[in-house]
């Protein structure tokens, strides 16, 4: 959080106001003095087979969070600009049907295994197994019923001044091809300061291979208002890792230096986004896993920022993961309505995954996703806010 931060919201609280921005911007609400409030949950809609999905409600330190039982998605997102007017800065939809018909994975928790595995193959202890495939040839996001697709166990909490919500849910052995019984507890905690942290926890009974992530797309202007093209970012990241035409790193660590892929420096998105790069022209945009200087890390290292200069907003993101999705939204065709009513079309989000490597299970030179019975698989990435 930063200190300018404070200030807006509490003018946002003493009633400070000015002209929406577009997307859902509202006039601001409660700020610090929301700390510690209840989790209230609602019902958001019922799948086909009668089970039904809650929406939970999350609000401190002037942040708030919508969170659906459904795929652990988050709905939506409202921060304060730098006036103390509030807007969803995440692209999603207002009903239950989109999201289970939907393929761009908004807001979802991603298992077992985020990002790409090619041919939806993978050995471990000299056994290959075969994933479910729903990317071509390829697995994407655990296969096409990952954990975006599943009702998750919701247990709300409060600790101290931080609120937040306990997910569970149990991948049987041999679920979308994986082995072994994967016992996943994710946490999601708003702290007294706005930030959004992400806790992921799992267990299983037989080796298996574990890649957990979230896929919020951001748009910091405000949903469904436009391209962020025009928003500014910086990684700490000298390499990233090249890929083929189906999008699998080819287990090159390429420098970015001189290239469309160096944000070292903070420079809009859009700068250099039509360069004609042949990564560019492959993946029509950014879609690359950014190897990040820190490495993986025994806490969250600050390695990402965020900007969007016309309303102040600014995400920091702080991870313990070697590496990190950047993708700005290429397949966004103008078919989907969002929350705000208004359609998505390429470039009108970004999403920023945290993560081990994509394919990283065939790349021996990759940092190892292998968990092993008696062992837990324990990351956490922190989001945090300002303007």
């Amino acid at each position: 959080m930063e200190l300018n931060r404070r200030t807006v919201i509490a003018g946002a609280a003493a009633g400070i106001a000015a002209a929406s921005l577009g997307g859902t911007a509202q006039a601001a609400g409660p700020g610090p003095s929301s700390a510690g409030k209840k989790p209230v949950r609602e019902l958001f809609g019922t799948l086909s087979d009668g089970t039904k999905v809650h929406r939970w409600s999350l609000e401190n330190g002037g942040t708030r969070l919508r969170v659906l039982s459904y795929g652990g998605i988050v709905q939506s997102l409202e921060i304060p600009d730098r006036h103390g007017r509030y807007a969803n800065v995440s692209l999603g939809y207002d009903n239950l049907a989109a999201y289970v018909a939907g393929t761009t994975f908004f807001g979802a928790t991603i298992g077992r295994y985020g990002n790409r595995i090619a041919g939806g193959r993978f050995t471990l202890d000299g056994r290959t197994y075969q994933l479910s495939v729903n990317d071509g040839v390829n697995s994407l996001h655990g296969g096409a019923k990952g954990f975006n697709t599943k009702v998750w166990d919701v247990e709300p909490f409060t600790r101290g001044s931080d609120v937040g919500l306990h997910l569970h849910y149990t991948s049987v052995d041999g679920e979308m091809g994986y082995p072994g019984t994967l016992r996943t507890k994710v946490t999601y905690t708003l702290t007294r300061h706005g930030d959004w942290r992400i806790d992921y926890e799992a267990t299983t009974d037989k080796p298996t291979i574990v890649n957990l992530t979230n896929h919020t797309y951001y748009n910091l202007a405000g949903e469904g208002s436009g391209s962020v093209h025009d928003h500014e970012l910086w990684l700490a990241a000298g390499r990233y890792t090249p890929t083929d035409q189906g999008l699998i790193p080819t287990g090159e660590l390429a420098r970015v230096q001189g290239t469309p892929f160096d944000f070292t420096r903070r420079k809009p998105i859009g700068r250099d986004i039509r360069a004609g790069h042949p990564q560019l022209v492959t993946a029509k945009g950014f879609d690359h896993n950014f190897v990040l200087d820190k490495g993986v890390t025994a806490g969250p290292v600050h390695a990402v920022t965020l900007r969007d200069p016309a309303s102040g907003r600014t995400l920091r993101i702080s991870t313990d993961q070697p590496g990190v999705q950047f993708y700005s939204g290429n397949f966004l065709d103008g078919t989907l309505v969002g929350t705000s009513g208004r359609t998505y079309r390429q470039g009108d989000g970004l999403a920023l995954e945290t993560q081990h490597f994509p394919d990283s299970p065939n790349h021996t030179a990759f940092p190892s996703t292998v968990l092993r019975p008696g062992r837990t698989y324990r990351t956490t990435t922190i989001h945090s806010f300002g303007a």
